[in-house]
């Protein structure tokens, strides 16, 4: 199965995503597809079901999106990612599996998600919305700047750390240590002020010029004098006198329900 799929014939804008999926199971294939000609961000969409087929529409023609599935015969996905990284003006790749245990992987060579299979509407639209243009393709290796997903040393291993996962962000200098709802900590070389730009429409709130939080993660509010508390987890963090009224504002003003 190749070739457009007529998704500009649906109404998308002008400049809309320009999207190629790859997979050598044609119901999933379909299914992805279907999701993309549906989705008003997509100009056109591509279908192809192995690498070659793949490499032949990337020659005639330039990608915005790749989706690629891992496991596929001949060259697979990774592999096919390896490759693509190489052009001068790499497509952003994003991976569709079935098979969780690659995704340190795939961001390793510059994927910007990794979706599981079933792929929902509304997990696929997250995906898409971040790669809508006029934003610049990010280079391979990197996902473009963006703070969705943290890299992270662990050891000799490089963990991918998703927002979600974070309950607290805390700066330590040139650096900002992460704090997960797991527990751990990981210290990383990005500015405080990228993670409240990034991260504030998702929920976190800067609660001290050295914390941002977790909204949803919140457990109390203490306030002794002029002193004011936030208890995150078990945690107790500091909040300033400016960020005070906001704290209060945002958490009494339901938002808790935020986007992810």
């Amino acid at each position: 199965m190749t070739g457009d799929t007529g998704g500009s014939a649906l109404g998308a804008p002008v400049g809309g995503l320009s999207v190629l999926a790859v997979d050598d199971e044609a119901p999933s294939l379909d299914e992805l597809v279907y999701l993309l000609r549906t989705d008003p961000r997509v100009a056109t969409a591509h279908a192809a079901s192995n690498a070659t087929e793949a490499l032949r529409l990337l020659r005639d023609r330039p990608f915005d999106l790749v989706l690629l599935d891992v496991r596929m015969p001949g060259l697979d996905g990774l592999e096919l990612a390896t490759i693509l990284a190489r052009f001068a003006a790499p497509p952003a790749i994003a991976f569709v599996t079935a098979h969780e245990e690659h995704a340190v992987d795939a961001f390793g060579v510059g994927a910007v998600d990794y979706l599981l299979k079933p792929v929902t509407a509304d997990r696929l639209a997250s995906l898409l919305e971040r790669a809508v243009p006029p934003s610049p393709r990010p280079p391979a290796g990197t996902t473009g700047g963006r703070l969705d997903v943290i890299a992270v040393d662990v050891g000799t291993t490089t963990r991918m750390v998703r927002r979600d996962e974070v309950a607290w962000v805390e700066a330590s200098g040139d650096y900002v240590r992460v704090h997960t709802k797991d527990g751990s900590r990981h210290l990383v070389r990005i500015p405080m002020v990228a993670f409240e730009e990034q991260w504030l429409p998702h929920g976190f709130v800067r609660v001290h010029r050295g914390y941002l939080v977790d909204l949803a993660e919140v457990r109390e509010v203490r306030t002794e004098g002029a002193r004011t508390s936030v208890k995150v987890g078990d945690t107790l963090l500091p909040v300033s006198r400016r960020h005070a009224t906001e704290l209060r504002h945002r958490l009494l003003g339901g938002t808790l329900g935020h986007q992810r």
